[in-house]
């Protein structure tokens, strides 16, 4: 029996043109396309030739439609066991954020070929997209890039938000949408000043791009008052202020 191999493809933030070319390539070999919701996903037909291919949607739709870990494992090994070149394509860079590692070692377990090819993540092109750099000379020299899917204070935390306010520099939150709130009050009550600058950016890279300023104190706020969802990244720091000064 012909076993097929595996490819983890980050697909980028959005638009189908900011995959590598690597990847792209990849997508153009595959019998089998298994998708995210984020990332080129929504255009595959507009910049690729499905003709012969299966897509597949394993979307995680945030507080929605969500298929799970384990069963996106399982078709994975599935139909490489068929013959199948498979790509899993992902939003973003598949190590970020992404669980790719743990795509991988459950391709590794079945016995089974895995690459992966690297995406442009969203922490960094999205905030960009907005005209916010996370580095910049002479305002700070470092960012973190945390997830905010768990809300400070909850035990499944591995965050220390407290440590980020009071270690400076550029702080970047994924995923971070419903809990926005807790996050900025636990980093302005941990040593943030609350007039920090801050910024928002939802559907980041796509046509449907929104960009919203505020500060530490008041991000929370705006985003609700805007009707901010899911997909979106903000930002706190020096760097937030930069994308309109001057």
């Amino acid at each position: 029996m012909t076993t097929g191999h595996i490819t983890l493809v980050g697909g980028g933030p959005g638009a189908w043109d900011l995959l590598t070319i690597r990847g792209l390539r990849a997508l153009q070999a595959a019998d089998v396309i298994l998708a995210d919701h984020l990332g080129p996903a929504a255009e595959l037909g507009d910049f690729l030739d499905l003709t012969g291919k299966e897509v597949v949607d394993v979307a995680k739709l945030p507080y929605a439609k969500q298929v799970a870990q384990e069963r996106i494992n399982e078709l994975l090994v599935a139909y490489a066991r068929e013959g199948k070149r498979v790509v899993r394509l992902k939003g973003g860079d598949p190590y970020v954020f992404g669980r790719g590692f743990e795509e991988l070692q459950a391709c590794a377990a079945a016995g089974l070929t895995c690459d992966v090819v690297p995406g442009v993540t969203s922490a960094i092109s999205v905030p960009a997209a907005a005209g916010v750099p996370v580095t910049q000379r002479g305002a700070t020299h470092a960012f973190t890039v945390v997830s905010g899917h768990v809300p400070p204070g909850d035990p499944r935390s591995l965050v220390d938000w407290g440590a980020l306010a009071r270690v400076g520099g550029t702080v970047v939150v994924v995923m971070g949408v419903r809990n926005v709130r807790a996050i900025a009050a636990t980093l302005v009550e941990a040593g943030l000043d609350a007039s920090t600058p801050a910024a928002v950016v939802q559907e980041g890279e796509t046509d449907a791009q929104r960009v919203f300023f505020a500060t530490a104190a008041t991000l929370a706020d705006v985003m609700e008052a805007e009707g901010v969802a899911a997909p979106a990244v903000y930002v706190f720091g020096e760097v937030a202020g930069l994308a309109h000064a001057g």
